[in-house]
């Protein structure tokens, strides 16, 4: 299915709050909604309000902001659950129940039947409070499809916005979500949402199948935090719609993405990775001479995606071994030298003894370049 329209679910005021490090105050919950709202995600999901009174307050809190995201909390398939998240004031309530055999034996001990009768219970109260509501099974990989789909058909009977698939403990591929969710799309009229774990590195790529799929909204996390590995992260994913179709993504305010991992990262005391999806101080560096040469040419034929279209640059490094004279020249015009093309061979074999015998940066090359220019200059 075209994966053009989708909605993001970010789930850093929720999920994220899970992870080890995160420790967010009250104002940095209200800081990160409003960056969050000014990038553009259609919906914030927060902790439950049955969390601690704190995570009630600040879910009342920010649900009074005044944001045009969609505010969504998430909550146990419970009736007192949601009668507190209603109190809040949020547009949304997210609820949840593990459906797989394992959390049906050792969690909360109930059956299949037993779940559908808690869901008809909370669902005509959530949906007569005139909020959105989400059902989504916990564990679903590790759930019975069977058992799902007769889960999702019911809830889906009883008027639900979204169902939930949730790769729980992130052992799903590509393509048995792709599986799931394309049979649940012919099962059920609601929106479909999924939420992806990254125990073992898929979640992007899991969140990408389930839109192809046919699922509407995706779950994630600034940085991807969240419990143990995390979720689907936001620049990931921005990063994938991105590159499928620019235009999909030309909704969200991307300039503002770095500002978001950066404070994120500052906050659960954690650095950016050097290679993560866009905002990583590498993602649009080249230092191959063969990949500079033809970046200098065309950026496009080493750069799936426009860095301009972030607010970044590119960055050719030249201060090493490999690298080639066309990135060296490129470096003099920058410096606004004169030199000739035999002149920038020369001192391209130069840059490189040197780098095989030593560490160098870019001062050193500039040293180099603008040293070779004074005696033309002079002349």
């Amino acid at each position: 299915m075209p994966v053009d329209r989708f909605s993001i679910i970010e789930s850093t005021l929720r999920e994220g709050e899970q992870f080890v490090n995160a420790f967010f105050t009250t104002e940095q919950k209200s800081q990160l909604a409003r960056m969050l709202d000014d990038f553009g995600v259609e919906y914030l999901e927060l902790t439950s309000p049955m969390a601690s009174p704190r995570s009630r307050d600040d879910c009342a809190a920010i649900a009074r902001l005044g944001l045009k995201a969609r505010i969504l909390t998430h909550t146990r398939c419970h009736i007192d659950d949601a009668r507190v998240a209603v109190e809040t004031g949020v547009d949304g309530v997210d609820v949840v129940i593990g459906t797989s055999s394992q959390l049906r034996r050792f969690s909360h001990g109930r059956t299949i039947d037993q779940i559908i009768g808690i869901a008809s219970e909370v669902i005509p109260f959530l949906r007569e409070s005139g909020v959105e509501v989400r059902f989504s099974t916990e564990d679903s990989l590790r759930s019975s499809w069977e058992d799902l789909f007769r889960v999702y058909e019911a809830v889906d009977a009883m008027g639900v916005d979204r169902v939930g698939v949730a790769d729980t403990v992130g052992i799903g591929s590509p393509r048995q979500i792709y599986d799931l969710v394309s049979q649940l799309r012919a099962r059920v009229k609601a929106d479909i949402e999924f939420h992806g774990h990254n125990d073992s590195g898929c979640a992007i790529a899991n969140a990408f199948a389930a839109l192809e799929g046919g699922a509407t909204h995706i779950d994630t996390s600034v940085l991807g935090i969240g419990e143990r590995n995390g979720i689907t992260s936001l620049g990931g994913l921005i990063a994938r719609m991105y590159v499928t179709n620019p235009e999909s993504v030309r909704k969200y305010n991307l300039p503002l993405l770095r500002t978001i991992d950066q404070t994120v990262a500052e906050w659960v005391d954690v650095d950016v990775p050097f290679n993560n999806y866009i905002t990583g101080f590498s993602a649009f560096t080249h230092k191959a001479g063969i990949h500079a040469k033809a970046v200098l040419n065309d950026p496009t034929t080493y750069e799936a995606l426009r860095p301009e279209d972030f607010g970044l640059t590119r960055y050719v490094h030249i201060a090493h071994r490999l690298t080639g004279w066309n990135a060296v020249k490129s470096r003099a015009e920058q410096l606004g030298l004169s030199l000739d093309d035999a002149q920038v061979r020369e001192l391209t074999r130069k840059i490189k003894a040197l780098a095989d015998c030593q560490a160098m940066t870019l001062d050193h090359v500039d040293h180099l370049l603008r040293e070779a220019a004074v005696p033309q200059a002079a002349t």
